[in-house]
């Protein structure tokens, strides 16, 4: 499998990464542990998880694995930090207590002595941001955290932590886990350009925009059954209808058509896509099941050709809303990256 780095940081790491949300829920520990060990055999080496996932489950169940398979020194651990962990006050937030506590609490719960990737699960308005920083570059220069990074946060709010880190000397973020795939490409407004140009790596979740890039809806039929919509109807049809769209059917339909001409799964086309956009270090893969998860990992022997990435970016693009971005190019002649030498959004 090919490997990258983490940003600009020294750490290798595999193009496509293990994502853990669903251990202790969709998925059991049997079922669990068989995709560790299957990634791992398949030259995986990024495993990603956070507290939040099953309420610590998730991390006990990598703790075991990695207690009993001896490969910690093998694999780069990451893990996140933010979201309620019970209904206690001090068991949330961004903030110095909560953070110290947490971290101490993942460590137990994963069977190491440190994290090779912490990262904060979002933005938290009720901390001030300086608190969080320093208290992220405390833990790097205790030696528990290796790197440090974000999920889920705005380009403004990505640049101001960038800024904030190389004005106080504090770690500097080395990555940005966002949604990102052929249905969801917002970040490429203003997430993606900061990415690129303060050389943060992307780690896109969700790459298969919740199932939906695997060809298994339809647009006459709602999900019912085994599937993550079809198994909460409340939730199911909002999120149908939200994408029961057009621009989806159009996207799927090219999908498709370059899966059956490469005799591959709609779901690799969707990977591979993903994981060739510039800026990307790993793609986190979300297998429910053993058989999902090799499907997902053969992708990574999958390279489009131009022609077919050209032809799904276009499918694809949302295109830029008329002010500032089309009024910037229009009259300025800059597009979203052009300064960055990369793709037109809307190309």
């Amino acid at each position: 499998m090919e490997h990258r780095y983490l940003g600009n940081s020294g750490t290798p790491v595999s193009a496509l990464g293990l994502g853990t949300m669903t251990f202790g829920a969709e998925t059991d520990e049997p079922g669990a542990l068989a995709q560790l060990d299957r990634f791992v055999e398949a030259g995986g080496t990024f495993i990603d998880t956070a507290d939040v996932y099953s309420a610590g489950v998730s991390e006990e169940i990598v703790g075991r694995w990695l207690a009993r398979s001896g490969k910690r020194g093998e694999v780069v651990l990451a893990t996140k930090a933010r979201f309620p962990m019970s209904g206690e006050p001090l068991d949330r937030g961004a903030g110095r207590v909560h953070l110290r506590r947490a971290l101490h609490a993942s460590l137990r719960r994963l069977h190491t002595d440190d994290i090779d990737l912490y990262q904060v699960h979002g933005w938290d308005p009720n901390t001030p941001l300086d608190e969080t920083l320093s208290t992220l570059d405390e833990f790097v220069g205790r030696g528990v955290v290796a790197h440090v990074g974000w999920s889920n946060v705005t380009g403004w709010q990505m640049q101001k932590i960038v800024d904030r880190c190389d004005r106080n000397g504090w770690a500097r973020p080395v990555t940005l886990q966002p949604q990102y795939n052929l249905l969801d490409r917002g970040i490429e407004l203003e997430v993606v350009p900061v990415c690129l140009e303060e050389e943060i790596g992307i780690l896109p979740w969700s790459p298969l925009g919740g199932g939906w890039l695997t060809g298994k809806y339809s647009p006459d039929t709602r999900p019912t059954g085994e599937t993550r919509l079809g198994e909460d109807p409340d939730r199911g049809v909002e999120a149908y209808d939200a994408r029961n769209t057009e621009r989806t059917w159009s996207i799927l339909r090219l999908m498709d058509r370059i899966a059956a001409h490469r005799g591959i799964t709609m779901a690799q086309v969707a990977l591979a896509w993903v994981r060739l956009r510039p800026g990307v270090s790993s793609v986190i893969l979300g297998a429910r099941t053993l058989r999902q998860l090799d499907d997902n990992l053969a992708s990574a022997d999958v390279v489009l050709s131009n022609e077919e990435m050209t032809a799904l970016t276009a499918v694809s693009a949302p295109g830029l809303p008329p002010y500032p971005y089309g009024v910037v190019r229009s009259i300025c002649g800059v597009g979203v990256w052009d300064a960055l030498g990369a793709v037109e959004m809307d190309a």
